[in-house]
Formats: C-alpha cells, sequence, structure tokens
C-alpha cells in the first residue's frame, strides 16, 4: 500500500510540474520508513508491541546562495513535508504531521541531513473510559520533531532518484495535558525522489565576505510562558511563566554563545504540592516552594532571521524535587529586527517533556 502511495506521488507531480519547464528550483521526496517504538520510558513499555511505519512526503526548494546564509550552510534546501505513521496498534492509533524543514548536504551533495519541526495530530489519543492505556498522547494535536539522514543517488533513471537512510521521529504535546510519555520512532527509509534540474545546469553564487560576523557581548531579556499539566491525573491546566536573563557572545556568522539566568514559575506544581502533601503526607516534610532558579549555557544556530537554540540548564533553587534538577530547551526564533525576536521552545528533563513555551525578548 505505501509503495503505491508513493509511486503515485511522485508520478502525479512529475507530470505535473513538467508542464512548466521553468520549474527547476524544486525537487519532491517520497520515503517509507519501517522502525521500532524506543522504550524512553517505563510507562510505556505496554505500548512497545509492533513495528511502526509510514511514509514520509516533501517538497523542497533549492537555494543558490541569494543570500549568504544559503552560501554559509552549503546552499541548503527549505521546504514542507508530510507524516503518516501507523504503530500497529490500535491504542496508540495513527499520526498525521505537517513540518517545515530544512535539508544540509554533505559528501559533493550526495548525503543529506534533515531538520523538521511540525504539528501532528493523533486519531486515538487518552481517554479515561475508551482508551486508558494511551499515556503517550494525552491529545490529538501535538508538537513533532523529525530528522532525516539519507544517501540519494539522483537522476538514476531521467529525472528519478533514490534514496536511501535513517529517520528518527518524535511527537509530544508538551505536557499542555496529560499524560504525555510522547513517542520516539528510529527507523530506516527507503524513497524516490524527482529531480527534475541536471548538476550540470546548477549555478551557485559564490561571494567574497569581508565583514567580521563576531559581536561584542549582548544582553538578552525574554519572557515566554503558556500553559501545561502535571503528571498526576485530573488536577488541571495552569499557566507558567519564564524570566530569562543572559548574555550571548556571537563568535561567526553561524554561532553565538550563551549564559544566563532563569526565573520559573509554575502553578501546576503549586497544584502537585498541595496534592501530594494532602494524599502522600509522608512524602514530603512540609509545604515547598513551586518556584525555580536555573543557570543556563546554550548555543544558537543563525539561519537568516531564524535562529535555532540549544540549551542545557541546572536549577541552582529546587525546593520541590520536581524530575531532575538538570534541564534541556530546544527552539526557533525568529528575529524580528537585530534587536527584538520571538520564538517557540521545548523545555524537558532528560525524555520527558516540561511544556512548550511561547515568548520573545530584547537584546541590547
Amino acid at each position: 500500500m505505501y509503495l503505491k502511495w508513493l509511486c503515485l506521488f511522485l508520478f502525479s507531480s512529475g507530470m505535473l510540474f513538467s508542464q512548466n519547464p521553468q520549474n527547476t528550483d524544486f525537487s519532491l521526496g517520497a520515503q517509507y520508513y519501517y522502525g521500532v517504538l524506543l522504550r524512553h520510558n517505563k510507562n510505556i513499555a505496554h505500548l512497545v508491541r509492533e513495528q511502526p511505519q509510514g511514509i514520509i512526503l516533501s517538497y523542497n526548494r533549492k537555494t543558490f546562495g541569494d543570500s549568504y546564509w544559503q552560501q554559509a550552510y552549503g546552499y541548503p534546501d527549505w521546504g514542507v513535508s508530510f507524516i503518516y505513521q501507523n504503530f500497529g496498534y490500535e491504542v496508540l492509533g495513527e499520526n498525521y504531521g505537517v513540518y517545515g524543514h530544512f535539508n544540509f548536504y554533505f559528501l559533493n551533495r550526495k548525503l543529506k541531513f534533515r531538520v523538521a519541526e511540525g504539528i501532528a495530530y493523533n486519531t486515538n489519543p487518552f481517554d479515561l473510559e475508551d482508551n486508558f492505556k494511551n499515556v503517550a498522547y494525552g491529545s490529538s494535536l501535538m508538537a513533532s520533531t523529525y530528522f532525516l539522514l539519507q544517501y540519494e543517488e539522483a537522476q538514476i533513471f531521467k529525472d528519478v532518484g533514490l534514496q536511501v537512510g535513517l529517520s528518527f521521529v518524535h511527537h509530544s504535546n508538551g505536557s499542555v495535558k496529560a499524560p504525555n510519555t510522547g513517542t520516539n520512532v528510529f527507523g530506516l527509509t527507503l524513497g524516490m525522489s524527482y529531480n527534475p534540474t541536471s548538476k550540470d545546469s546548477l549555478s551557485y553564487q559564490k561571494r567574497e565576505v569581508s565583514q567580521d560576523f563576531s559581536e561584542p557581548i549582548k544582553i538578552n531579556l525574554e519572557l515566554r510562558g503558556g500553559i501545561n499539566e502535571s503528571d498526576y491525573f485530573n488536577l488541571g491546566r495552569h499557566p507558567f511563566y519564564v524570566v530569562s536573563a543572559y548574555a550571548d557572545k556571537r563568535l561567526n556568522y553561524k554561532s553565538t554563545l550563551q549564559f544566563g539566568v532563569e526565573y520559573f514559575v509554575s502553578e501546576f506544581l503549586k497544584e502537585e504540592i498541595e496534592y501530594v502533601l494532602a494524599s502522600f503526607p509522608n512524602r514530603l516534610d512540609g509545604p515547598k516552594d513551586h518556584k525555580r532558579v536555573g543557570v543556563m549555557l546554550g548555543h544558537e544556530f543563525s539561519i537568516g532571521k531564524l535562529g535555532l537554540p540549544t540549551q542545557l540548564g541546572y536549577y541552582v533553587y529546587w525546593p520541590y524535587e520536581y524530575e531532575s534538577r538538570v534541564y534541556a530547551r530546544i527552539g526557533v526564533k525568529y528575529y524580528v529586527t537585530s534587536k527584538l525576536f520571538a520564538g517557540v521552545y521545548v523545555k524537558s528533563h532528560a525524555a520527558n517533556a516540561e511544556h512548550i513555551a511561547f515568548g520573545g525578548g530584547i537584546r541590547l
């Protein structure tokens, strides 16, 4: 069934675009993947049964160096993609996701690494009466990330190429609604591509840049927030706020280092502490503060007006032992101006997501 979908996608797309010979700055891809559901959390052991499988369809736009970031990253593709994922187990249902992605190339553009972020829909989330076993997804709508590493031989038959590789697909609602262990699927991929542009006709711009992109230390102030829910059942969803103050030092065009402090106010922890004190009085030695303070070290990739931060933090004030002292954050930032930015982030402790946050800040 999946092979028919892949062939139909490439054939119909090729017929459509071949009517306009000027459309030569794009490519199409269709992959089938077959994998394993990783047991990243002991609570999903009962869900690891069948072998997940699915398809990945993608539309890619090529870059040729019109902006300097394209040259700096080796002329990557940007595009949109779709994933259908079937776990083969009715408790988990099926996932449908839409993503934005970048493809980065290596080994004379034969090896491709894709990073994708998007939104997915699950057909059978947790329900206390009808589907209480699905602790992976507490809601139908989720955030999703996937990575794709592929080797490609382009145009082995006219404009059609062959792709083989590895995939990693993550789904989680970021504890917006409990339960939320999320899922991680590692798979092998096999697919085809449609590349209407001959390699000989590709023309990449190369410009000499004398500018030194390094900058002096800047101060950032950022406010993030959202809603999330405790893992304890039926405590409700509550707002959270994160105030961050950090310094950054831009080293070159691609890389910026970050270091700072953060203040967390998580109302769901307040409800959880009250519940634990009432239900398990011997577990805590008294009331605990639901606020936390952390120190953070991070790195940010710059891709045009986009920033891709990855950060690692440690709670120096941690009165209530929720998860662990160490936390991690990944995100996507958009710089409206050189000083103002907005972003969306996922914060986690190891493999357990605490929240999805939206925010904005100023860089002085």
